[in-house]
């Protein structure tokens, strides 16, 4: 499960970043998906076919925070295998390890504003309880944080950068509270006491006022506004029936707070509130949901972020003129994550596509070519012999229209078809975009078709199509992976008699859900850490997801009142109807999906007599982020793979299953 700002709050997925063309609700004339046709290849490609070392090998950076005099700029890295925090001269140069964890990770946060100090957080062995530490400019390490079995988390700097704002759950396991530290003492204050189980969202600059989320349904999401001072609170989100409201920015001038909402459409539209009067004004709207958008320090520009089809369309805008700034036109793959330095003149920004694993680029606003600053694909690797994904869609068992991501193989034709894999992402309510996957990267190189299903109930395709699974796990969410197969099989490059299905956390209980209640659909199955046992992981979901444990039980079940009903609806009560072969990853310190999920499954489908394999990792949790065991992990999935579904003997025909 994941927090994330938009729709729904909670959702148990995979760490996978996996989009663009034609809203979910429109199917194609034909009921078939449409697809690109591929341009003719000078030479055969694949040129050969990699090792996941060689996939691995390619560097993973993200995050970007500019120092005091805006000459080095500051993000994360797996480099040396754990991922530290590093930064770099801003004209080029060498990275200068900022950390050097050799067991946990670290991820950068941000450079103080006015000199060179540096925060990061780090959590113990993937267990998810981060604590922010600050790195002063002698190298040492402080933890802001400190304690047991606490949750940490930064809010930002105050605009004079004297003082920032942290989140903890120390006080009460179950919610946040919001600290206000001094910048350079360190001394903390807090702010805000929750005792209503909110979620603290963002501060103004100023320290006046702060957002709160508050989880009614996973589809249904309100507003407030806390003054500080006062601790009196407004509630700025009403609407009628359901809607998801979730707090971006406040504007520097300390005056509105942007919000994105769906109350009006499908779709999330930007608008905010006047801070005091409460008047609403409409900012911007797509066709599809607006997802972030932030402001530069001064107010100057607007960065705003919209779901396109699964594919990140990010806009600049300079607020005084209402007009959009240029970026940069790059040569493939899409811009994202854009970061303003605090003089408003520099921009940093990551390019990210199929064969383009993320870069970090810096220019110079108002003119200036892009820097590249980070080569991140193994120069081993010909990007020519990775694939484009392209999106394609297919009716489903009633008539709904289910968007996807397909990865085909260059070797894969008619006449040499390749075997297939459904994938399904996490949540419930994740998304399958287009981005680089070295996982899906290295599968299509061994001739896997990848078809990234996007079920009823994922995000970014309209809150009907997003509720449209609201209670109905193991059910019609599922009965679309059976026509996502089905549609593979109508594609002359794929071998109709060897598909499989794949997914993590949510996507990984879907895994478990098509093999115990669609029995003889695919071929095997492999669960990335994903739920078996429904009672035992709602009764055990960490206690700081109080605030929207109500809104995770409509969605799924209650344990203390569906107590039949979330039996029925899980796999692990079902396994003896698994019998195909079945593989299993999981972390050991997981909080989301223990272990014991995986245990269990395991063993149950033991019993059963087929082919059972599980890899554990004991310093990963709810997702594989060390490179050593995303080699073991990943290599161990081909090999099975290959052993089990490439190669296996044609099956004798099975009666077709039908949605109960």
């Amino acid at each position: 499960m994941t927090l994330r700002r938009t729709a729904l709050p909670l959702a148990i997925t995979l760490a996978l970043s996996l989009a663009a063309c034609q809203p979910a609700g429109t199917p194609p004339a034909d009921g078939q998906g449409t697809q690109a046709a591929a341009a003719p290849a000078e030479v055969a490609r694949p040129s050969r076919q990699y090792g996941i070392e060689e996939f691995i090998e390619s560097t993973g950076v993200s995050g970007a925070s500019f120092n005091a005099d805006e000459s080095r700029i500051l993000f994360s890295s797996n480099k040396s295998g754990i991922w530290n925090a590093y930064s770099m001269p801003l004209a080029g140069g060498e990275w200068t390890a900022v950390t050097a964890s050799e067991t946990d990770n670290v991820y950068a946060v941000s450079y103080f504003p006015a000199d060179d100090r540096v925060l990061v957080t780090r959590d113990q062995g993937g267990n998810e309880l981060d604590h922010l530490y600050v790195i002063e400019a002698d190298g040492s390490e402080r933890d802001l944080t400190p304690g047991e079995n606490l949750k940490a988390g930064f809010l930002g700097f105050t605009a004079d950068g004297g003082a920032f704002h942290v989140i903890t759950n120390e006080r009460d396991a179950r919610f946040f509270d919001v600290y206000r530290y001094d910048a350079t003492t360190y001394e903390r204050t807090r702010v805000y006491e929750n005792k209503d189980g909110y979620e603290p969202s963002v501060v103004s600059q100023d320290g006046r006022w702060l957002a709160l989320g508050q989880s009614n349904t996973t589809n249904d999401s309100d507003l407030h506004l806390v003054e500080l001072a006062t601790g009196k609170s407004t509630k700025v989100s009403q609407h009628e029936g359901q809607a998801a409201f979730d707090a971006q920015d406040f504007s520097p001038d300390g005056q509105w707070l942007y919000y994105t909402a769906n109350d009006q459409g499908e779709f999330a539209q930007l608008r905010r509130v006047k801070l005091g009067s409460w008047e609403h004004e409409p900012v911007q709207s797509a066709d599809w949901d607006i997802f972030d958008a932030s402001f530069s320090h001064g107010g100057k520009y607007l960065a705003v972020a919209t779901n396109v089809d699964g594919s990140t369309r990010v806009q600049l805008f300079d607020v005084a003129g209402g007009t959009e700034v240029a970026l940069p036109e790059m040569p493939a793959g899409e811009v994202r994550n854009l970061r303003v330095s605090r003089s408003e003149k520099r921009l940093a920004f990551y390019l990210n596509g199929d064969r383009q694993p993320n870069d970090l680029y810096v220019l110079e606003l108002g003119g200036g070519e892009p820097k590249q600053l980070t080569t991140s694909l193994n120069p081993a690797i010909d990007p020519a012999d990775l694939v484009d994904s392209t999106v394609v869609r297919f009716a489903s068992f009633d008539g709904m229209a289910i968007p996807n991501i397909l990865w085909k193989p260059h070797q894969a034709s008619a006449d040499n078809p390749a075997p297939a894999l459904v994938w399904v992402h996490g949540g419930p309510g994740g998304q399958t975009t287009r981005a680089h996957s070295a996982l899906i990267q290295y599968l299509a190189n061994h001739g896997y078709v990848v078809l990234g299903i996007n079920n009823r109930g994922s995000s970014g395709y309209g809150k009907t199509f997003f509720a449209a699974d609201d209670g109905k796990h193991g059910r019609e969410p599922l009965w679309d992976t059976v026509e996502a197969k089905k549609y593979l099989q109508t594609l002359d490059y794929v071998d109709d008699d060897k598909i499989g299905i794949v997914g993590g956390s949510y996507g990984g209980y879907m895994v478990l859900s098509a093999l115990a209640f669609q029995p003889g659909e695919f071929k095997v199955g492999v669960n990335i850490f994903g739920v078996s046992n429904w009672l035992r992981t709602l009764e055990s979901i960490p206690p700081y997801w109080e605030s929207f444990r109500e809104a995770l039980y409509q969605e799924i079940g209650n344990p203390e009142t569906q107590r039949d009903f979330l039996i029925e609806t899980s796999p692990l009560f079902h396994a003896d109807k698994i019998n195909v072969p079945l593989m299993v990853l999981q972390g050991a310190n997981d909080p989301r999906v223990i272990k014991p999920e995986s245990d269990d499954i395991v063993a149950a489908v033991q019993k059963n007599g087929v082919p059972v394999e599980y890899v554990v990792f004991d310093d990963e949790g709810h997702g594989f982020s060390k490179k050593k065991n995303q080699i073991e992990g990943y290599g161990r999935m081909l090999a099975f793979l290959d052993t089990h579904l490439k190669n296996a003997a044609p099956a004798a025909p099975a009666a077709e299953a039908k949605p109960e």
